[in-house]
């Protein structure tokens, strides 16, 4: 053995022992290494070897069985799960008994926001989808109001995860049926429904996990075809929800301070802060709120943007000195409009990548020649470029599918081949729109009308941008509150609530929100 090749071998150890967490992929070449130079250790009749040239990737510890009270082993693997994060996967096992456990820690840090996934499962193909919970996040099934509590973590798929709940409530069947046939009866529904849904009767049906810290994950598809089949959204924790992280109490700020989204308030002892205070357009006010990350104080800044040819808007940041946390967001007033606008933009040339954006929480935008389909609140409120917005959408999209990871030949390690070429043909085509090499169209649609793509002939019209206004749909209004609620006022300081069947009083009112929107050439369908 040269000494370059003794040199080489260390590195690649220490390199290793620095990196605790490494994808199985690299564990594996890095194995190959410590072999041969431990072979090359043995052929220069070094018997004793080197314990540093044995490359341990499972750790093993003796525990103590919870079921027999003998002693058994834990095995603990730290690893980076390709496309996700460090976990700590450990596997019990008793000789004594046979009792045997798998479970998953997440190692990672607490993420900026938490995350709520939701999926659609539609054909029994989705079953296969991977899904990672960790001991923070609560899954649940939607159609049938099911819920797993925070607490064990796993790894599996979407079909792992369902057949362990099936055999976890058919487990104890025989005993309440005897005991108490009533929770038998109820549970024997569940379980067969459930069975339906996973041989495909029982399809479609939502599935959704929630982690306020961030850290679980269902894996995307380039084939999600259906409206609204993955979401994936992202949101400030509450003080409840940091302080149950360890990451403060629920009571360490001040309980009356604005957060980092912008509600409106009205003050309890009838004041305004603001009463004396000229807002001004452009400057930069400074208001004392809470952390959503920490829960510490923090300063939230808020400005007064005036949109030409469209409207004042509200744009608030904040960054966190504790925590480093970082957040903007962007805000429309005024009154709800009676319809929704649709925006279409006609991208041919570079300059129509510096138009200005303003993308409103309530608005879709559709892509399709990218396939991209992103839901209201997805992004939050965003005032950015049509460039902007698709590099926020092809970096987010990475971090989901490959992780944190530079490196694509260690995070796709475990993706199935077909998989890698469907990712790597899907942005590879996002790159090239974003560099304006592919003509493209941009559909934003606003319920509430709040959302705006700059014109650059205003205020003449421009050929390539089309503005139009709908009628929304029954669904829109269901979301918006709008079908179930209106606010009349009845006099000063106080509202009363009605309903859209007791203000409908114009037989039409009611019908005109069952109607299907409008076509593409604007005629209204009869």
């Amino acid at each position: 053995m040269t000494p370059r090749d003794e040199v080489d071998g260390s590195k690649v150890r220490d390199e290793r022992e620095d990196d605790l967490f490494t994808a199985i992929g690299k564990r594996v070449q890095d194995l190959e290494i410590d072999d041969t130079t431990r072979l090359n250790r043995l052929d220069e009749d070094n018997e004793d070897g080197d314990e540093r040239a044995e490359a341990r990737v499972v750790d093993k510890i003796e525990s103590l069985c919870m079921n027999c009270q003998d002693n058994g082993e834990t095995r603990l693997l730290l690893t980076r799960i390709p496309k996700f994060r460090e976990v700590i996967l450990s596997s019990f096992s008793c000789d004594h008994c046979g009792y045997k456990n798998t479970e998953v820690s997440n190692a990672g840090e607490i993420q900026q926001k938490g995350c709520k996934y939701s999926f659609i499962l539609h054909h029994p193909i989705d079953m296969e989808r991977e899904i990672i919970k960790t001991e923070t996040a609560i899954f649940r099934i939607e159609d049938l109001d099911f819920e797993i509590p925070s607490g064990q973590g796993k790894i599996s798929n979407l079909e792992g995860v369902l057949s362990e709940i099936l055999n976890n409530l058919e487990a104890g069947q025989k005993a309440r049926k005897n005991e108490n046939p009533e929770v038998y009866e109820k549970i024997a529904r569940i379980c067969s429904k459930l069975l339906d849904m996973m041989i495909g009767r029982g399809m479609p049906f939502t599935v959704s996990i929630d982690d306020p810290a961030g850290n679980s994950w269902i894996e995307p598809s380039t084939r999600d075809d259906e409206k609204g089949k993955y979401i994936r959204q992202e949101y400030p924790r509450s003080r409840e929800q940091n302080a149950a992280l360890g990451l403060g109490e629920a009571n360490e700020a001040t309980s009356n301070g604005p957060t980092a989204h912008l509600v409106p308030q009205i003050p309890s002892n009838g004041g305004d802060p603001m009463a004396d205070v000229d807002i001004l357009d452009g400057a930069v006010y400074e208001l004392d709120s809470a952390c959503p990350g920490c829960s510490k104080p923090a300063k939230l800044n808020v400005q007064l943007v005036d949109i030409p040819f469209f409207k004042q808007v509200v744009v608030s940041a904040m960054n966190c000195e504790h925590c480093g946390y970082k957040t903007s967001d962007v805000k429309t007033g005024g009154e709800v409009p009676e319809k929704g606008k649709r925006l279409t933009l006609e991208v041919t040339a570079p300059e129509d990548l510096s138009r200005d954006v303003l993308k409103s929480e309530s608005a879709t935008m559709h892509i399709p020649e990218c396939d991209i389909e992103m839901e209201a609140g997805t992004m939050g409120g965003r005032f950015t470029t049509i460039e902007g917005v698709l590099t926020q959408v092809r970096n987010d999209l990475r971090k989901v599918v490959y992780g944190d990871d530079d490196d694509e030949q260690v995070t796709s390690d475990g993706m199935q081949w077909k998989k890698q070429e469907e990712w790597s043909q899907f942005f590879e085509r996002l790159d090239k729109t974003i560099a304006c090499k592919i003509p493209f169209t941009c559909i934003m649609q606003d319920p509430l009308g709040n959302s705006y793509i700059q014109s650059l002939t205003a205020p003449e019209p421009d050929p390539k941008l089309k503005e139009e206004d709908y009628i929304r749909t029954a669904d829109e209004m269901e979301t918006l509150g709008l079908a179930d609620m209106k606010t009349k006022f009845v006099k000063e300081g106080e509202y009363e609530s009605e309903t859209a069947a007791e203000s409908a009083k114009d037989p039409g009112t009611l019908e005109k929100f069952e109607k299907p929107m409008i076509q593409e050439d604007g005629a209204k369908k009869p």
